[in-house]
């Protein structure tokens, strides 16, 4: 029986490793900084003190370990060759990847309800959107991601697998694992389909349903300079949300698995993470303005 995996990762671009290590690890690093950064101006900024950017810094947190499963393995195996991964780590990596995965896609949902209560019940939103309600709100992705991930990747790691243990990818997932059992795959394979359709597809389907009220009601404003305000907080979102999405769905809402999925994943897991923080919240006047106001009070004292 196998023990162990050996992660092929991007070994047949052997001659441009090295600039695919300095890449990645300038994109975690620059993932990592951002996140925190937003975190930390949320937290110190009383003028962000509002569910917005509460559920902004919350999806921080979850980029920062979510890039955190895939890219320092990738990039161990990039630089010292250490693609080898124990059978218990690998489904270890898997579940907690997938689990985080699912988590962001209904955080996503929860930002884009956020959206819709303020813009659709704006004299209501501060009665609806309490404290109590943001926290609740910003936990449930968290127990549903890791509790409906168990139930696939305790199938997947019931499999046998005594025969190839070469992983064409960066990190374990479902379908890699899968092509490589040596037991009827057929209902973890079913099993997964379900999770994808309940994890992608239902929380992209809930987002498009949110977005048709909000346009429903922007539309119905009379002012330009309403409309421009209104659909303005929902730009960055609507964008974050296409391109994890669209990455996420080509990748798991297919039957099979591709050699390409691996750079279409790259997309979702450190890419897009990176470019994340400059769509949603630096090009905000509100996040800037209290960011550049704690780097003068750091900054003055120092000088002085």
């Amino acid at each position: 029986m196998v023990d162990e995996f050996i992660l092929l990762a991007f070994t047949d671009l052997h001659q441009i490793q090295n600039y695919f290590f300095m890449t990645f690890l300038l994109t975690y690093i620059t993932c990592v900084i951002q996140n925190v950064v937003i975190i930390t101006v949320v937290k110190i900024g009383h003028s962000l003190h509002n569910p917005m950017y509460f559920f902004i810094s919350v999806f921080s947190t979850s980029e920062i370990i979510f890039v955190s499963v895939t890219v320092p393995k990738l990039l161990a195996i990039l630089i010292a060759a250490n693609n080898k991964i124990s059978f218990n780590g690998c489904i270890t990596q898997m579940y907690f990847l997938n689990s985080l995965g699912v988590t962001e896609c209904y955080l996503l949902v929860v930002m884009v309800f956020d959206r819709h209560i303020a813009i659709n019940n704006p004299l209501r939103y501060p009665t609806i959107m309490t404290y109590r309600v943001c926290v609740g709100l910003a936990m449930f992705p968290w127990i549903f991601g890791f509790s409906i991930i168990l139930v696939p990747s305790t199938i997947t790691a019931w499999l046998e697998f005594c025969g190839p243990n070469m992983i064409d990818h960066f990190f374990c997932d479902w379908g890699p694992l899968q092509s490589l059992a040596c037991s009827d795959i057929s209902v973890s394979n079913f099993s997964t389909t379900m999770a994808a359709v309940t994890c992608v597809i239902l929380p992209f389907l809930l987002i498009i349903g949110f977005y048709i009220c909000i346009l429903r009601t922007i539309i119905k404003i009379k002012s330009d300079h309403g409309k421009q305000k209104a659909f303005s907080t929902c730009t960055s979102h609507l964008i974050v949300a296409c391109l994890f999405y669209g990455a996420a769905m080509i990748v798991y809402a297919k039957p099979k698995a591709s050699h390409y999925d691996k750079y279409l994943t790259f997309m979702y897991t450190a890419f897009t993470p990176t470019i994340n923080p400059f769509i949603y919240t630096f090009r905000n006047r509100d996040v800037k303005k209290v960011f550049w106001n704690s780097v003068n009070r750091v900054i003055r004292p120092t000088i002085q």
